[in-house]
């Protein structure tokens, strides 16, 4: 006997348009290297964001759990303020100290966050922020290499990213 094909149940939002964000970035993006407004690029900037997002579902994972949307955007805005910090700082240690100076040490940074969405913002937060660059994730993926420019004590790096960071993470994803 003959299987059956698969409907696909979603509604008829969900189906054609899965990333309504998604989409409205790309037709944004076309019309700005476009470099010039005119409804046949509108027209191709449309069909472009709602193609590429169909075509691409499959490979889009499902959205991570976050228990707390508020402490998330809280965190946003701690990172901004400490990548505008740090920027500060890491100029100040470039041009006011001389190379032989810096104290440049690799740390690892043992984790207790288990959620991969979370560990991806930590690795992303401290990459961001200028001076540090997480480089490498253990196999079992309960630790973190990070690279400091300038981190006299290697302990207190540490924990300074757990309480600054992993902490507030561990409050926002389950």
């Amino acid at each position: 006997m003959a299987e059956k094909a698969s409907v696909d149940k979603r509604p008829f939002i969900q189906r054609w348009l899965p990333h309504p964000l998604l989409t409205v970035v790309l037709i944004v993006l076309w019309m700005l290297l476009l470099n010039s407004f005119s409804f046949g690029g509108l027209v191709m900037g449309t069909i472009l964001g709602v193609i590429i997002p169909i075509m691409t579902s499959s490979f889009w994972p499902e959205r991570p759990p976050v228990k707390a949307y508020g402490k998330a955007f809280a965190y946003m805005g701690l990172v901004a303020w400490d990548v505008v910090v740090a920027n500060l700082q890491v100029a100040r240690l470039i041009l006011f100290r001389r190379s032989d100076q810096l104290r440049v040490r690799w740390v690892t940074l043992p984790l207790e966050l288990r959620s991969p969405e979370a560990i991806t913002v930590l690795a992303g937060t401290i990459t961001m922020t200028p001076g540090t660059v997480s480089c490498d994730l253990s196999a079992d993926g309960r630790s973190l290499l990070v690279h400091c420019l300038d981190a006299p004590d290697a302990e207190e790096a540490v924990r300074q990213m757990k309480a600054r960071y992993e902490a507030r993470l561990k409050e926002i994803f389950p």
